[in-house]
């Protein structure tokens, strides 16, 4: 997100979610074959296991990278944890045969960070925003730069008033 105050919400259920991330599993198929994945924790962790069961993919490695420290603004990139040797060593050079997931891509700094790592890997997303979307080359759902995915993870549920009692 940037400094400026996003005003468009998008949520997403968990049950949108598996939707969206099993229809990114059904256009990977035929972009691969692949011999593991690297996804970027920790958003891609669940898009990940849900790509990995349906393309029977069993090598599942992470990368770890923070970027977002308050949930508001985008910072400073941090690999807290790169990738195993043991898996860039099963892959092509500069990661041929390897499917990076992540949830989303926005303004596309992680995912330049990762492309960096593994140049000739597959990049793919659930989401991505026109900033980040030249990074990748499969994805899903656009949505535009100034909208604010709330992903099922990050909601909880709560009482919602009615309608009628003057709440929109």
């Amino acid at each position: 997100m940037s400094d400026d105050r996003q005003n468009k919400a998008f949520p997403v259920s968990w049950d949108q979610f598996h939707r969206d991330a099993r229809a990114l599993a059904w256009r990977l198929a035929g972009a691969g074959p692949f011999e593991g994945i690297v996804c970027i924790t920790r958003g891609g962790l669940v898009p990940a296991a849900i790509v990995a069961r349906e393309l029977g993919l069993r090598m599942i490695e992470t990368v770890c990278i923070a970027s977002y420290h308050d949930y508001t603004k985008q910072g400073e990139m941090q690999v807290l944890k790169p990738i195993a040797e043991a898996v860039t060593a099963v892959a092509g050079e500069g990661g041929k045969g390897l499917l990076v997931i992540d949830d989303l891509v926005d303004t596309g700094k992680t995912a330049r960070l990762v492309r960096d790592m593994l140049p000739s890997a597959h990049f793919a997303t659930v989401y991505a925003k026109p900033l980040g979307r030249p990074l990748i080359d499969t994805f899903i759902t656009e949505v535009s730069q100034d909208t604010w995915i709330y992903f099922p993870w990050d909601m909880g549920l709560s009482f919602q008033p009615p309608i009628r009692d003057g709440v929109a």
